[in-house]
């Protein structure tokens, strides 16, 4: 019988001052050297059950536990985080909270020095670890020069250095660029593989990690709803809750196809099999899509000749670190009002510095950035913008409506799942302010996929009333969504600003699963869209 790592039974838990629990009735048994993945809506209890696990719940948090959750052969109730650290390695939603040394290579580090590790037996683990992780060149680099995405997969190197038997994860591809999200996700099956090494994660990019997993497990307001295999859980979804089915999962249920697809593999496997893979040549991108979209490409080619007051201006800008790179070098960009545009790019690109570079938070090496009006900007960390002890506190009933927490007021912003904290932190933002320009930073953190297109709307209803909204995201799937257009960065520099369908077009790691799977002449399809363009096929 294989050895348990984690065991929870009839275990709940309540937050302070709140009246229901997070988590209720929860029995789940996670097996040494097995994958298992947590979905769910936002607020949901997923990162409630992870800070569980990892101690923080009750002992930072406070509140009510009962029944028994043990980590590790040890009881979360009766131990410290402290204690459950030396068996199980976390990696939270915001992990540059978890972050306290000054460099990357001193941070990895840090886990072993406190468990008095050699200096040599510390150096190679650190080494081995950075380069497992694609960090090696970041070693002797500042922690607060990072892009979130480098932070992410730092403060991951950390949780790992030790060499845990349980490594718990909060969303950690939510800040990571396509190319190395997949990587992470296959690292973690080989260390999973080869160290042995259980894996513990909460994801609501599913289909980024369920070929990767051995099973997950569903939560719905502080229960387990399915415990099973991940195809299982597919068909579940689609009956139970459609919000969770990933972009594959929908593309083939809406168009009244079966077997559901895992991977993108098995999509066009499936499809190819039943001769419908690659679509007929001849799909352009500029065909699918919506009016909308449609529109915006004839306003690219007219643009010359209008020409309307930008409201943002961007001229030879370069932004360079003290004995560092350039982080931006001689870079131009026009903002028009009511445009919707998505920042696009790998990790450290450079999008966040131009985001604070617009709003005024820093000043550029060289170049000018004009605004017609206020900039509003949210950054990637939404707990820098929540500073009081009540929801409530932070916002005024409209925002609380907007945000969807009309019934969370009296909570602490602690207690707010990533995906919550991620909209209230938006109003906050927008609070009393008619901003020329609105600036999000990876917004999507810790949102459903319902979430994503309510946020959508929002964005879209800032740009009808006049502003420029520009989006920072790795998400394709709200890009395709949301965006009238796509500004792709390369390191520092821009190299491609046109329409959505135009820049998404043919690529692969820049591009919606939909597209993936229908082929390289079909733009950037929503799962509805690509859904369509199936059942045309099938009756054709």
């Amino acid at each position: 019988m294989a050895e348990v790592v984690l065991r929870a039974e009839a275990f709940g838990y309540r937050y302070p001052e709140r009246d229901q629990p997070a988590l209720d009735d929860v029995d789940l048994e996670l097996e040494a050297g097995s994958f298992t993945v947590l979905a769910g809506r936002s607020a949901s209890s997923k990162s409630t059950l992870l800070r569980a696990a990892s101690g923080l719940v009750p002992h930072f948090h406070g509140g009510e536990a009962w029944g028994d959750l043990t980590v590790g052969g040890m009881s979360v109730r009766d131990h410290e985080p402290g204690d459950i650290a030396r068996v199980a390695g976390t990696v939270l939603q915001e992990p540059e909270a978890q972050l306290v040394m000054n460099t990357v290579g001193a941070e990895i580090g840090l886990a072993l020095e406190h468990r008095g590790a050699t200096r040599g037996a510390v150096a190679r683990a650190v080494e081995e670890v950075a380069l497992a992780l694609g960090v090696e060149r970041l070693l002797e680099r500042r922690l607060d020069t990072l892009s979130g995405g480098e932070l992410q997969r730092v403060a991951l190197a950390a949780a790992l250095a030790h060499r845990p038997e349980l490594l718990i994860l909060d969303e950690p591809t939510s800040q990571l660029d396509p190319v190395a999200g997949d990587e992470l996700i296959w690292l973690l099956r080989r260390l999973n593989e080869e160290w042995g090494t259980a894996v513990l994660m909460a994801e609501h990019k599913l289909e980024r990690c369920l070929p990767a997993a051995d099973r997950l497990v569903a939560l719905d307001r502080g229960r387990i709803v399915f415990n099973g295999p991940p195809a299982d859980f597919l068909n579940w979804s689609l009956e139970a809750d459609p919000a969770l089915a990933t972009p594959a999962a929908a593309l083939f249920g809406r168009a009244g196809l079966r077997p559901l697809p895992v991977s993108v593999k098995g999509a066009r496997d499936s499809l190819r099999r039943a001769a419908l893979v690659p679509l007929r040549a001849g799909v352009s991108p500029l065909q699918v899509g919506d009016s909308g979209r449609r529109g915006w490409i004839r306003r690219l080619r007219d643009r010359d000749s209008e020409r309307p007051q930008p409201s943002l201006r961007v001229s030879g800008l370069w932004y360079e670190i003290a004995d560092g790179p350039a982080v931006l070098r001689d870079l131009d960009l026009v903002l028009y009002p009511g445009e919707t545009v998505a920042l696009m790019g790998r990790n450290g690109a450079g999008k966040s510095t131009l985001l604070r570079l617009a709003k005024g938070l820093i000043a550029p090496t060289h170049g000018r950035v004009e605004s017609t009006g206020d900039v509003a900007l949210l950054m990637q960390n939404p707990g820098d913008y929540l500073v009081h002890e009540h929801v409530g506190d932070e916002v005024g009933e409209h925002g609380l409506t907007a945000a969807g927490l009309s019934d969370r007021g009296g909570v602490h912003p602690r207690d707010l799942s990533g995906g919550e904290r991620q909209r209230l932190a938006l109003e906050v933002v927008l609070d009393g302010v008619e901003p020329a320009v609105v600036c999000l930073d990876e917004p999507t953190r810790g949102m459903d996929r319902a979430h994503k297109d309510r946020l959508a709307v929002r964005l879209q209803g800032l740009a009808a009333a006049g502003a420029a909204v520009v989006v920072a995201t790795h998400d394709t799937e709200f890009v395709a969504r949301f965006a009238q257009r796509v500004v792709l960065m390369g390191q520092g520099v821009v190299i491609a600003d046109a329409a959505t369908a135009e820049v998404l077009s043919g690529g692969w790691q820049f591009a919606t699963d939909t597209a993936r799977i229908l082929g390289e002449h079909t733009g950037a399809l929503t799962p509805e869209q690509g859904a369509d363009l199936l059942q045309g096929e099938l009756v054709r």
